[in-house]
C-alpha cells in the first residue's frame, strides 16, 4: 500500500513538470499589454522649479544710536506708521546735559573773542599813537615795536579763539544730534513687523546698534528664489515667473525675474574674504563644497491685499518656453533620442500593428512633450508595457484593472 502511494506521488510530480514545459514550449511566455495614449492638442510649458521666500520689498531695522533706558514705546505690533512718525524715545537727560555743557563752552569761548577784541582796539590805538609819538622823536623806537608786536599777538589771539569757537559750534550740534537720536523715529513708512527692545530695557549704543523694532513695507513683496546651480544657467532677468503659496496654491501670481545675484550667499563664508584660522577655513571650505549651490533670483510683486505675508514660501515657476495650441503626447513615450535630435516612438496601428517612427520634439516638461514633425492628431503611441502579473496585483490592490487601451 505505500508503495503504491509512493509511486503515484512520483507519477503526479512528473506530469506536473512535463505540463510545464509542454506550456512554455508551445505557449511562450505570458502575453504583455501595451499601454497606449493618442496623439491630441494641447499646451506645453517648460518651466524651472525653484523654492523661494517672500520679503517686504524694504525691510529696515530701526535702532538707537543713543544709550540709556526706553522711557516710551509708542508702536505695537502691525501697526502701519508714517516716516518720520516716534517709534520710541530714550531717557535723555544725559544728552541735555551733554548739550547744555557744549553751549557753555562755546558761550565762554565768544566771551574770550570779545575780550581779545576790545584788547586789540586797544593795542591799536597806542600803536597809532606810538607811530606819530616816534616820528616826532617823543618815544624810543622800542616803545613803538612793542605797541607794534602787541597788535599782532593780539590778532593772532583773536584767530586761534575763532578755531576754538568752531570747535564748540561743532560740539554743540553734535549734543543736539545726540539729543535727538533719543527721539527715535521711522525712517519709511512700513509697518511695525516686530518690536525688538521693550519699554524700559536699557540698550547700549556705544558697543553695538541695538534694534527697537522691524518695519516693513508691505505693499509690495520681493520674492527670492533660489535656482540651483544645473538651472542657473538656462534663465535670465527678463524671463516670465510665476508662484504659488502652500495657503492657497490655486492662486497664481505672476510677476517678470529682475535680477539673479551673481554669486551665492555662501561666498560669505569663503576662507579668502574671512579672517577665521586656516583649520576652521577649510572645514567650511569641504562643507560648502559638499552642498548644493544656489543663486538668488530677485522679483517682485504688488501686494494691495496683504494676503502675501513675509517669510512665505513660494513654490517658482520660471517659463523657459510655452507652446499653446500644439500636438502633445506623453513625454513618457519618448525613446532614445538620436544624433539628429530625433526621438524613436512606437506608433500602433487600427490592427494593433507597432511601428518605429521618429519624430521631431520641441518643448517638454517632463509630462507631456510638443510634437513638431513625425505624428498626425489621433495616432497613438505606446506609453509603456504591463504584465499580467502587474495587472492581477493593481486589480488586487485597487479594486479594478488598469486604464489602458490599443
Amino acid at each position: 500500500m505505500k508503495r503504491r502511494l509512493i509511486l503515484m506521488v512520483a507519477m503526479s510530480l512528473i506530469a506536473v513538470a512535463a505540463g510545464f514545459a509542454v506550456k512554455a514550449e508551445f505557449f511562450g511566455p505570458p502575453d504583455v499589454t501595451m499601454m497606449t495614449a493618442p496623439v491630441t492638442t494641447g499646451n506645453v510649458e517648460e518651466t524651472v522649479l525653484t523654492s523661494g521666500t517672500l520679503k517686504p520689498v524694504k525691510l529696515v531695522a530701526v535702532g538707537a544710536q543713543a544709550s540709556g533706558r526706553i522711557t516710551s514705546l509708542k508702536v505695537s505690533l502691525g501697526q502701519k506708521v508714517g516716516k518720520n512718525d516716534l517709534v520710541a524715545e530714550i531717557d535723555s537727560v544725559t544728552q541735555q546735559n551733554a548739550l547744555r555743557t557744549a553751549k557753555a563752552a562755546l558761550s565762554n569761548v565768544l566771551a574770550q573773542r570779545g575780550e581779545k577784541e576790545a584788547t586789540l582796539t586797544h593795542a591799536e590805538s597806542t600803536l597809532t599813537r606810538q607811530k606819530r609819538m616816534v616820528a616826532q622823536k617823543a618815544v624810543s623806537q622800542a616803545d613803538f615795536e612793542t605797541a607794534e608786536a602787541e597788535v599782532k599777538t593780539t590778532r593772532a589771539q583773536i584767530e586761534a579763539l575763532d578755531a576754538q569757537i568752531i570747535e564748540a559750534e561743532v560740539a554743540v550740534e553734535t549734543a543736539q544730534a545726540n539729543l535727538g537720536y533719543t527721539r527715535i523715529t521711522a525712517p519709511i513708512d512700513g509697518t511695525v513687523l516686530a518690536i525688538v527692545s521693550q519699554e524700559g530695557q536699557t540698550v547700549n549704543a556705544a558697543q553695538s546698534a541695538p534694534t527697537i523694532v522691524v518695519l516693513g513695507q508691505l505693499d509690495t513683496m520681493t520674492v527670492l528664489a533660489e535656482i540651483s546651480e544645473a538651472d542657473v544657467t538656462k534663465v535670465k532677468p527678463g524671463q516670465q515667473v510665476y508662484f504659488t503659496i502652500l495657503g492657497d496654491p490655486d492662486c497664481r501670481y505672476e510677476a517678470t525675474l529682475d535680477s539673479i545675484e551673481p554669486a551665492p550667499e555662501s561666498i560669505t563664508s569663503d576662507s579668502s574674504i574671512t579672517s577665521s584660522s586656516s583649520s576652521s577655513s577649510s572645514g567650511s571650505s569641504s562643507s560648502s563644497s559638499s552642498s548644493a549651490i544656489y543663486y538668488n533670483g530677485h522679483f517682485n510683486v504688488p501686494n494691495p491685499d496683504g494676503r502675501l505675508r513675509t517669510y512665505m514660501t513660494a513654490e517658482v515657476h520660471i517659463i523657459l518656453g510655452e507652446a499653446k495650441g500644439v500636438m502633445t503626447i506623453p513625454a513618457a513615450a519618448l525613446g532614445d533620442k538620436d544624433r539628429d535630435g530625433k526621438y524613436v516612438v512606437q506608433v500602433v496601428d487600427q490592427k494593433g500593428q507597432i511601428s518605429l517612427r521618429k519624430i521631431e520634439v520641441g518643448l517638454n516638461d517632463k509630462m507631456t512633450a510638443e510634437v513638431l514633425s513625425g505624428l498626425k492628431e489621433g495616432e497613438r503611441v505606446v506609453t509603456g508595457r504591463i504584465s499580467p502579473e502587474t495587472q492581477t496585483t493593481t486589480k488586487r490592490d485597487a479594486g479594478g484593472p488598469p486604464s489602458m487601451g490599443l
